[in-house]
C-alpha cells in the first residue's frame, strides 16, 4: 500500500533555512502529484507547495514564493521542500501528500495520501 514519511523539522530563527525530506513507497509508477501542506495552530490545512512527476510545472503558495522551493528525486522516490528566509508565520506542521493522475495542485482536499507530519517552529 502507498505510505508516505516526512522528516526534517525543528526549531529554527527568523531567516534561517531549513529542508523537509518526503519519502514514498508503494506507489505505482503514473504517480502524478507530490506535495507539500502545512497547518498552523487555529488555522485549516493549506496547499505550500506541489509538482508534477517527473519534472513538470511547480506551484508555490503566494506566501511562500521566492523563499521555498520543491524538489523531486524520481530515482528514489522522494522529495523535498527547501524553506529559506523562514518566518514567525510558517510555524506550522508541515505535511507531504501524494496522489495519482489527474494533478491535484495545491488543494489539500485532493490528495488521498499523506504522511504523518513533521514541526517546523520559527522563533522570533
Amino acid at each position: 500500500q502507498e505510505h508516505l514519511v516526512e522528516s526534517g523539522g525543528g526549531s529554527v530563527e527568523i531567516g534561517q533555512s531549513l529542508t523537509l525530506s518526503c519519502a514514498a513507497s508503494g506507489f505505482a509508477s503514473h504517480r502524478s502529484s507530490m506535495g507539500w501542506f502545512r497547518q498552523a495552530l487555529g488555522k485549516a490545512r493549506e496547499g505550500v507547495a506541489a509538482i508534477s512527476a517527473p519534472d513538470g510545472p511547480e506551484y508555490y503558495a503566494n506566501a511562500v514564493k521566492g523563499r521555498f522551493t520543491i524538489s523531486l528525486d524520481n530515482a528514489n522516490n522522494m522529495w523535498y521542500l527547501h524553506m529559506n528566509d523562514l518566518r514567525p508565520q510558517d510555524t506550522a506542521i508541515y505535511y507531504c501528500a501524494a496522489d495519482y493522475p489527474p494533478f491535484r495542485g495545491l488543494g489539500p482536499r485532493e490528495y488521498q495520501y499523506w504522511g504523518q507530519g513533521t514541526v517546523v517552529t520559527v522563533n522570533s
